[in-house]
């Protein structure tokens, strides 16, 4: 596996394993996951993740082994206001966004408006 293929790897992981928490814990259960999955990253003086929570706190979700630019393409991704740091629903967002198949099952009913 060569460098550029781990953040490839550590997202197939994220990718199987979110649609199977979803099937397993239904949509709130879900939600309430991603949320202290979000109190597990974020800075708690900023009240979000920073590029610097996020690196301090990566290992903890089994992000451990992605690089730095890796990291700061997974802040810009999520980033939808600019302000360089991920609220709550970015990251759930970013979460579902990262996670195809779960977009295709019936739980993704439950993030649309």
């Amino acid at each position: 596996m060569g460098t550029g293929d781990r953040g490839s790897a550590a997202a197939v992981q994220f990718e199987d394993f979110l649609p199977s928490m979803a099937r397993k814990l239904g949509v709130e259960g879900l939600i309430e996951e991603l949320c202290k999955g979000f109190e597990l990253l974020m800075d708690p003086g900023a009240g979000k993740i920073t590029f610097q929570s996020l690196r301090r706190n990566a290992a903890t979700l089994g992000l451990g082994e992605l690089r730095d630019d890796e990291l700061s393409e997974m802040m810009r991704e999520g980033d939808l206001d600019g302000d360089g740091a991920l609220d709550q629903m970015e990251f759930c967002i970013l979460m579902v966004r990262l996670s195809p198949e779960l977009m295709q099952d019936e739980s993704h009913r439950a993030f649309q408006c």
